[in-house]
């Protein structure tokens, strides 16, 4: 029998480099969460990195963020010292969640399983089914495959639409399909499109967002 490659940890390990040097960039908003979750939720951010969201969350949430890279943990408390506020911070991959079944109201998860391999993705996604309650809600945002950076040297194992970048990180392009299939045992509330264009270097190129909101449906 053929043995099956399996990705090696170190597009996980190469967070801890990539956030010495990514600057703070804002707070990102959140004004989505609003309009299914009401005030006092509570809520993890999957993959919070520097605090960008996770700030925004705690001023309306009961927040949580995890995340692989310490180096991003320890900006995003830095973050919520000088802004007087509170979230707790874990170290942890999102495939591998410390919390109890049933933990959370939300989760959100921007930016993160697009860095993920495609069994790593399932993984991810069956604990956020485990560790939400029934209705609870994920809310979603990847790189679609129309974006104008799909493309490049081959992630290691080869996956379709995966690619490597010289900082270690890998990147994955959704198909809007793709997607639909990760997230099968939920309800689609809301899944959109978003595509911009961008001016570069004189040229136009266009960006692909994919945005969604998955719902856990009740048990039968």
């Amino acid at each position: 029998m053929e043995k099956r490659s399996v990705p090696s940890k170190e597009h996980f390990l190469a967070w801890d480099k990539e956030y010495n040097h990514l600057k703070w960039g804002g707070p990102a908003s959140v004004r989505n969460l609003q309009a299914y979750l009401s005030s006092g939720a509570r809520v993890l951010d999957a993959g919070s990195g520097n605090g960008r969201y996770l700030g925004e969350i705690s001023r309306n949430y009961t927040s949580v963020g995890v995340d692989v890279s310490l180096t991003a943990l320890l900006s995003s408390r830095s973050q919520f010292s000088r802004s007087r506020r509170f979230a707790e911070h874990i170290g942890a991959s999102i495939h591998a969640l410390p919390f109890k079944s049933g933990s959370f109201d939300g989760i959100i998860c921007y930016g993160v399983l697009q860095h993920l391999f495609k069994g790593e993705r399932e993984t991810a996604v069956r604990e956020f089914s485990r560790l939400l309650r029934k209705e609870g809600l994920v809310f979603f945002e990847a790189f679609g495959c129309r974006d104008m950076r799909c493309g490049g040297e081959a992630s290691s194992p080869a996956e379709e639409k995966t690619f490597a970048r010289q900082n270690g990180i890998i990147y994955h392009y959704f198909t809007e399909e793709e997607v639909k299939t990760l997230f099968s045992e939920f309800e689609v509330l809301e899944l959109e499109n978003i595509l911009k264009e961008k001016i570069f270097r004189g040229e136009p190129y266009q960006r692909h967002m994919i945005r969604a909101v998955f719902r856990k449906p009740e048990p039968d």
